[in-house]
């Protein structure tokens, strides 16, 4: 066993001892009671005196929304003074922080209007269960104790001559204390506004403009007039079936042309006799589903607690004296309805020129634990601008908060994104560069190659904080199977243009440019290893034998598909061990801010880097590991010429150790030093240019310049259409990774034929010459994409549930790959249009089917999904 081998062992030791820590993150995930957001008495569910210190007793919820009235001890008489309020965040907000889920919240608040305390009561934030503590979350809400609702506070620092003062970020996790100010500060300003400590929004009245003109259902639903709002049974933890669960329809009463439109004028003139000024009705009919929307809490509370309109940080519900029937529509094609309602809204705060929202109020059951929590299904209303005189007022509008991160740090992001480009473009110019340095003077290449390197480190890792992840390629990868959602992506700007970098050059060139020029912990991997060479560590350093090392470099691999496996059943597992990357605690928190065993392991593999270059990179990143897959298909490899199969210079001096006896570049392991590119046009260091430059010296020839091939231009040229065939390649051909076969179809003429030939190739994995020397794997195999394709009719009918379609998808591409193993065993090489095959290894195969059935997939579950037929 060699000593690196024993260093890895025990890293995993360490790396299991990581994952049997218990969670700190109390919040996480955490069990709510399930009536939280609907019992009248909140406080017999959670702690408020833990948000409100020194009080002694707590109201019923009252108001809309809801509040809690916080009282000290009664006095001598009996009368307590009323200290303030708590408050539910989710009653007020359902503000998505980075998880796409609200942080649940409560809120304490004095008579004067200054927080007197915050508590996490529930977050989804993964970042927050072992990247960084969940005590910093704490530390950042502390930061609101003592100021004010009626204060401008934003994340960031203060600026006093604009009023606004600042509260400090919590590095790495920006987007969800951008949520978090947006919670604290709404639900605030809801609560004082309704008590009287602030003043009620005001807003400009709506001008009506009236044409009396009247317009049919199908009319008024194409201007806006009429908006719908369905939830179907999936989206509240139901079986998925033919009909939503609810199904409404809703709309202005108060515009003469809409309201005479839909009620007839003896209609609106009976509901214009019963609208005092400054009052608004709306309609609100029920077309499908068997739920109310009047629910159950009309009959105990006087109140509609299935309905509510919202409009910006206002919620306004309706009691029974704001009801009216609603016997029928006028309005011709309207359609059938089962259950009705005008309500009226009677707060001068409402302004029907502004949007406005209605929400539909339920309740989510999830299917796997029976757990029920509180969601709110909203659709937007905003009267068409024909119908306002001016048209639509300027509406103030809240970025949401991955916007706020762009904008906030548009300078950093630019010199960011100038930076990748100018990498990606020293590296596509890495041929002159390549043909000015020697193998003695490399600093042509190195100087651009190390100053990439500390930018990654100090700029990109420690300053952006901008260090990709394995657990950011398994939530791409559910993001792409289940639901994609753009806010998530873009919530970090950093690391969404990075993998923009990373995506396409990894097709272009491979995964080397990123891992061995721009990933943070493997630049500093590699200062510190060339810094223990400088300082003299040299004779300790050494790399694994190469039997060894072609054994390890397959650890990576499997960490990626043992993370991704565990991903499939339970993210938070997942993220647990992906500790195995070291990212978080060198850059994110800090090797001094965490527990010791993450700290020992980071700086094991630090301490290692100092004697062996980049072991982290070479044998155990999942990263790597996922980015050196789609480099199979990179369209662009470093140059070979058929002299490199006998001469070893280049394998000697390969950090990566990726290049075989034969002189064949694993680009799959190759980390783009560009050490070998050096020697390929050196005439002093390359053996086969070395030999013919000393025979022309010898002979008094003049040395031309070395062509694309590798060598010398000949010294008299030869007309294109006279030069001889190039010679035959005397074994193993560098120039491919392994031999070249030839193509599985005859090259069409057209490209029409061309596209067809490719499809047949990638969708029918089965050959003749399979069949003859295995029929049954083949007939097997056969049988098992006849039940796969059965599996997708399932799903498309709801037969089948997600995750069982997915097991039935990795089981076909698991007998694709021995199928194409043992009928078609080669793969493309080179950009994909092009016609170049070569053999395919057992990697090859995986990655291409991998890869393949991969997008297929996904491109039939979100096929699937948009026709309705697929709910995950």
């Amino acid at each position: 066993m060699t000593p690196l081998f024993r260093v890895l062992a025990a890293c995993w030791v360490v790396l299991c001892l990581l994952a049997s820590l218990p969670a700190h993150a109390t919040a996480y995930e955490a069990k709510l009671p399930a009536d939280l957001n609907a019992a009248q008495d909140l406080c017999a569910l959670v702690s408020c005196a833990e948000v409100f210190p020194g009080a002694k007793a707590f109201s019923a919820r009252k108001g809309q929304p809801p509040y809690v009235e916080a009282y000290a001890e009664a006095d001598r008489s009996g009368t307590r003074k009323l200290l303030g309020y708590v408050m539910l965040s989710t009653d007020i907000t359902d503000t998505p922080a980075y998880s796409g889920k609200p942080v649940v919240t409560l809120i304490g608040m004095d008579t004067a209007g200054r927080f007197v305390g915050v508590k996490v009561l529930k977050h989804s934030e993964p970042i927050l269960l072992l990247g960084i503590p969940e005590e910093a979350l704490v530390r950042f809400n502390d930061q609101y104790l003592g100021k004010s609702v009626a204060d401008k506070i934003e994340v960031g620092q203060s600026r006093p001559d604009e009023g606004v003062l600042g509260v400090d970020a919590i590095s790495g996790a920006t987007v969800t204390v951008i949520a978090q100010n947006q919670v604290l500060t709404m639900s605030g300003a809801a609560v004082a506004r309704q008590v009287g400590i602030l003043a009620p929004t005001q807003r400009e009245p709506a001008r009506f403009r009236v044409t009396g003109q009247r317009s049919d259902w199908a009319t008024l639903v194409e201007q806006g007039a009429v908006q719908r709002l369905v939830v179907q049974p999936e989206q509240v933890g139901l079986p998925r079936g033919d009909t939503p669960f609810i199904e409404l329809w809703f709309g202005d009463l108060n515009h003469p042309d809409i309201g005479r439109s839909l009620l007839g004028d003896s209609g609106f003139a009976n509901l214009r006799s019963q609208l005092k000024d400054k009052e608004h009705a709306l309609f609100v009919i029920r077309t499908a589903g068997a739920e109310s929307f009047k629910g159950s809490g009309f009959v105990r509370g006087g109140i509609y607690d299935r309905i509510q309109l919202r409009q910006e940080s206002d919620a306004f519900t309706f009691r029974d004296l704001d009801y009216l029937n609603l016997y029928g529509l006028e309005a011709a094609g309207a359609p059938r309805f089962t259950e009705s309602a005008i309500f009226i809204v009677r707060s001068a705060a409402f302004s029907p020129a502004y949007p406005w929202k209605l929400s539909f109020l339920g309740n989510r059951v999830d299917p796997a634990t029976g757990t029920r929590s509180f969601a709110n299904f909203d659709a937007a209303y905003w009267l068409p601008e024909a119908a306002l005189e001016g048209g639509r007022p300027e509406a103030l509008t809240v970025d949401a908060p991955w916007m706020r991160v762009w904008k906030a740090r548009a300078v950093e992001i630019a010199l960011f994104a100038a930076l990748l480009v100018a990498v990606a473009v020293v590296y596509a110019l890495r041929d002159k560069l390549t043909r000015r340095a020697t193998h003695k003077n490399k600093w042509p290449v190195n100087g651009f190659k190390y100053t990439a390197w500390v930018l990654s480190v100090v700029f990109v890792g420690f300053g952006a904080m901008a260090q990709p992840s394995i657990t950011q390629v398994l939530t791409w990868f559910h993001a792409l199977l289940f639901q994609w959602r753009w806010s998530l992506f873009l919530s970090d700007p950093f690391i969404f243009l990075f993998w923009i970098f990373i995506v396409i050059t990894v097709f272009v060139w491979g995964r080397g440019l990123f891992c061995g020029w721009m990933c943070p912990f493997g630049s500093l991997q590699e200062i510190l290893h060339k810094v223990a060479r400088a300082i003299g560590l040299k004779r300790w350093q050494f790399k694994l034998p190469q039997r060894w090392h072609d054994r390890l470099k397959w650890v990576k691999y499997g960490v990626f598909f043992g993370l991704l496996t565990v991903s499939m059943f339970s993210m938070g597992l997942a993220e647990m061990l992906a500790e195995v990357e070291p990212f978080k605690t060198t850059f994110l928190v800090g090797l001094f801010n965490r527990a010791w065993p993450y700290t020992l392991f980071t700086a094991t593999l630090l301490g290692l880097s100092l004697f062996i270059e980049r072991p982290f990179c070479k044998y155990l990143c999942p990263l790597g590991g996922a980015l050196a897959m789609p480099s199979t298909f990179r369209w662009f490899g470093l140059s070979r010429k058929p002299d490199c199969n006998r001469c070893k210079a280049c394998a000697v001096g390969c950090g990566a150790q990726a290049i075989d006896l034969h002189g064949r570049i694993d680009h799959r392991e190759c980390l783009h030093c560009l050490d070998c590119m050096v020697l390929y046009t050196d005439s002093t260091a390359c053996p086969p240019l070395a030999k013919e430059r000393k025979q022309r010296e010898r002979a008094g020839l003049p040395l031309t310049r070395i062509g694309r091939d590798g060598y010398f231009i000949p010294i008299h040229p030869v007309p294109a259409d006279r030069a001889p065939p190039p010679a035959a390649v005397t074994g193993v051909d560098p120039r491919l990774p392994t031999p070249p076969v030839a193509p599985p179809y005859a090259r069409p003429s057209g490209t029409a034929a061309w596209l067809c030939a490719e499809l047949l190739h990638h969708l029918w994995p089965w050959s003749l010459a399979g069949f003859t020397r295995h029929r049954v794997l083949h007939t097997a195999g056969l049988t098992l994409a006849l039940a796969a394709s059965q599996a997708w009719l399932l799903a498309a009918a709801g037969r089948l549930s997600p995750g069982a379609l997915i097991g039935w998808w990795f089981g076909w591409s698991v007998y694709e790959v021995l199928i194409r193993l043992d009928g078609k065993r080669l793969v493309k090489d080179g950009p994909w249009w092009g016609h170049r095959w070569r053999e395919a290894s057992v990697m090859d195969m995986l990655s291409y089917v991998g890869f393949k059935n991969l997008l297929i997939g996904a491109a039939l579950f979100l096929a699937l999904q948009a026709l309705g037929l697929l709910s995950v």
